[in-house]
C-alpha cells in the first residue's frame, strides 16, 4: 500500500479506500444552532464531524485517505483550524460561500412582493400555501431572519482538491456535491463532462442518507429475516470513470444492497425525472439499477444510463426565520365513538379560548392520528390520539391553550386520558422555513487552505461556465394502459409495490416502483394522476 505521498489522482485500485464523503446532518441544524453560535456558545460546526474525523485522522493520514465533509455547518473554519492544530501532514481546507445572510436584510419582508422567488415560483404545477408566506401577513412585527444558506455544488470541492486539499470542510453545501466532486477530482473529468457528472451526482444521492441505501427505512424489509436489518452497515459508492457506480458496503456489516433498497433511495426527494445541482442535471429516464452477480445477496449493484446536462443558473436557498410561538397538546381517547369524543374536545377546547385568543393564533390544528381496532383485545389496541397543535407570534395566545385544556379537566369526554408529562404543551420559540432561489453569479465561493500555524491562503472560484434552464418535467398518464380480465382482489398497494417518501424544499414527494414487468403494466395502468389524487385524498 502506498504512502499517503505517493498518492495520485486517477490511480484507480491501488488501495481500498480512496475517498471518504462523510454526511450526516440537516439544514435545520444551521439554523437552530445560529443564534448560539453568534452567542459564544457553541462551535458552530457538528459534533459528529469532528468527533468522525478525531477517531479516524491516523487512518486518514496512514493510508492517504482524502476527505471532503459538511459538517462544517455555520463555522467550516472553526472546525478546520480545530482539524489542522492535530499537527497531521496533512492539507485541511474549508468551504466559504454558502451563507448570503450578509447580503439581506436582517428581517423578512412584510409584502409577499419583496420576497426572494420561492423555491417552487417557477413551477406552474405547485402552488405555495399561504403558510409559506405569513412573515407577510397579520400586520406583525417583522420576523428576525436567523440563517440563510444556499446549496453549494461540487466545484469549489474539486478546486481545493486541485490545490492539494485532503481534508475539505464544507458547510452548506448539497448532499451530493462532496461525492461529485471526489469522482471529479479522481477522473479529472473537465465542467462540461455533463454524463460523467450527473452518474456522480445520482450516485452521491443514493448514498447520500447513510444506510436509506443499505435498508433503513426500506418498506420491503419484512422479506429478510430482521436480524438483516437491525444495524445496516455504511454504503460505498465505486465510481467508474464514465460516471456509473456500483454501491455496496463494507464485508461484515448489517443490512443489505439489493437492486430494491437502491432503487428505494433513488426515488427519495426526487420531483420528477431531472434531478438537479448546482454543477449539472441528471436526466433519469433511461437510468438502469442491476445486481451485480446472480445472487441478490451479494450486496452489489451497478447503476448506470444516467444523461446529463449544464445546471440551472439558481440554486436552493434554504432561508429561517423567527417564526414566533408554537405549543402541542396530546390526548388520548379509548372505546367507542372516538370521532364524535374529538368533537366535543374541539368544540371545547375552541369555546375555552375565546374569540380573542382564537383571532391572535395563526394556526390551530386538530390531528386525529389513527383509527381504533375493532373488538380490540385490550385497552391499547382500542386507543387513538387527538394532537392539537398552535403556532401564533403573541405568547398570550400560546399560554392560552394549556389553561383551555386544563378548564375542560373533569367535563371531558368518557375514555379521555393523557400523559402527564406537558412540556410540549408550554410554548417555546419556534423558526419558520422559506425555501427560496438564489442566482449561482451572486455566490461568492471560496476554499481556504489552513495550516497548523493558523495561516489561512484564500482562493475565489467562479460559478459554472454554462447554465441551461430547465425544462418543464415530464407529467402524464400512460398512453397505452392495460386491460385486465378475470377475478379482482382487494389488496394494500405495499402488497404490489415498494416505495418511500421524501421531501425536497417544502415539498413531498414519494415514489413507487415494481419488480415485475406485470406488475409494471398493472402499476402504471392503474395509477394515473387521477388515481393519485384521489389516494392522496385529504392529505
Amino acid at each position: 500500500m502506498a504512502s499517503h505521498k505517493e498518492w495520485r489522482a486517477g490511480a484507480f485500485g491501488a488501495r481500498p479506500v480512496r475517498i471518504a464523503n462523510c454526511s450526516g446532518w440537516h439544514e435545520v441544524n444551521i439554523a437552530n444552532n445560529a443564534e448560539a453560535y453568534a452567542q459564544g456558545r457553541h462551535p458552530g460546526y457538528e459534533s459528529t464531524a469532528w468527533n468522525g474525523i478525531e477517531q479516524s485522522i491516523d487512518a486518514i493520514a496512514t493510508k492517504g485517505i482524502k476527505v471532503a465533509i459538511n459538517g462544517g455547518a455555520l463555522n467550516p473554519g472553526g472546525l478546520a483550524a480545530r482539524v489542522a492544530d492535530l499537527g497531521y501532514d496533512l492539507k485541511v481546507s474549508y468551504v466559504s460561500g454558502d451563507n448570503v445572510l450578509p447580503k439581506l436584510s436582517n428581517v423578512m419582508p412584510q409584502e409577499k412582493s419583496e420576497a426572494l422567488p420561492h423555491f417552487d415560483s417557477a413551477n406552474y404545477r405547485v402552488t405555495p400555501t399561504p403558510e409559506a408566506f405569513k412573515f407577510a401577513q397579520n400586520g406583525n412585527e417583522p420576523r428576525e431572519i436567523v440563517s440563510a444558506n444556499a446549496y453549494l455544488g461540487a466545484h469549489t470541492i474539486y478546486e481545493a482538491f486541485q490545490h492539494g486539499a485532503d481534508i475539505i470542510i464544507c458547510g452548506r453545501v448539497s448532499d451530493a456535491s462532496p461525492v461529485i466532486a471526489c469522482a471529479w477530482y479522481w477522473w479529472s473529468w473537465s465542467s462540461t463532462c455533463y454524463d460523467e457528472l450527473a452518474g456522480a451526482l445520482i450516485a452521491g444521492h443514493l448514498i447520500e442518507c447513510s444506510a436509506y441505501v443499505t435498508g433503513g427505512n426500506f418498506a420491503g424489509f419484512c422479506s429478510f429475516d430482521i436480524d438483516t436489518c437491525i444495524n445496516p452497515g455504511f454504503p460505498i459508492a465505486e465510481i467508474s470513470k464514465d460516471g456509473s457506480c456500483v454501491i455496496t458496503k463494507h464485508r461484515g456489516t448489517g443490512g443489505l444492497v439489493t437492486v430494491d433498497t437502491c432503487k428505494s433511495q433513488l426515488v427519495y426527494e426526487l420531483q420528477g425525472n431531472v434531478y438537479l445541482n448546482s454543477d449539472v442535471k441528471a436526466y433519469l429516464d433511461e437510468v438502469e439499477i442491476d445486481q451485480v452477480g446472480e445472487n441478490r445477496l451479494t450486496s452489489r449493484v451497478h447503476v448506470h444510463g444516467v444523461r446529463g446536462a449544464p445546471p440551472p443558473e439558481t440554486t436552493k436557498l434554504a432561508l429561517f426565520y423567527k417564526g414566533g410561538y408554537e405549543n402541542q397538546v396530546l390526548i388520548n381517547a379509548t372505546g367507542t365513538n372516538f370521532e364524535q369524543k374529538f368533537d366535543l374536545f374541539e368544540r371545547q377546547l375552541r369555546g375555552c379560548l375565546g374569540d380573542e385568543a382564537l383571532k391572535a393564533l395563526d394556526i390551530l390544528d386538530f390531528q386525529r392520528i389513527g383509527v381504533p381496532e375493532v373488538n380490540p383485545r385490550n385497552q391499547n389496541r382500542g386507543t387513538v390520539y387527538l394532537r392539537v397543535f398552535a403556532q401564533s407570534t403573541k405568547v398570550e395566545a400560546e399560554n392560552a391553550i394549556m389553561e383551555a385544556v386544563g378548564n375542560i379537566s373533569l367535563r371531558h369526554f368518557s375514555g379521555f386520558h393523557s400523559s402527564l408529562d406537558f412540556r410540549c404543551a408550554l410554548q417555546r420559540p419556534y423558526l419558520a422555513y422559506y425555501p427560496a432561489l438564489w442566482n449561482q453569479s451572486d455566490l461568492e465561493e471560496m476554499f481556504h487552505l489552513v495550516d497548523a500555524n493558523g495561516t489561512t491562503e484564500s482562493f475565489k472560484t467562479t460559478p459554472p461556465t454554462k447554465f441551461e434552464a430547465l425544462s418543464e418535467r415530464e407529467s402524464y398518464d400512460t398512453i397505452n394502459p392495460v386491460t385486465f380480465t378475470g377475478e379482482l382482489r382487494a389488496l394494500e398497494l405495499g402488497d404490489i409495490a415498494l416505495g418511500r417518501s421524501g421531501d425536497k424544499g417544502a415539498n413531498l414527494n414519494f415514489g413507487l416502483f415494481v419488480d415485475t414487468k406485470a406488475k409494471w403494466d398493472w402499476l402504471r395502468s392503474y395509477l394515473s394522476r387521477a388515481k393519485v389524487q384521489e389516494l392522496i385524498a385529504d392529505n
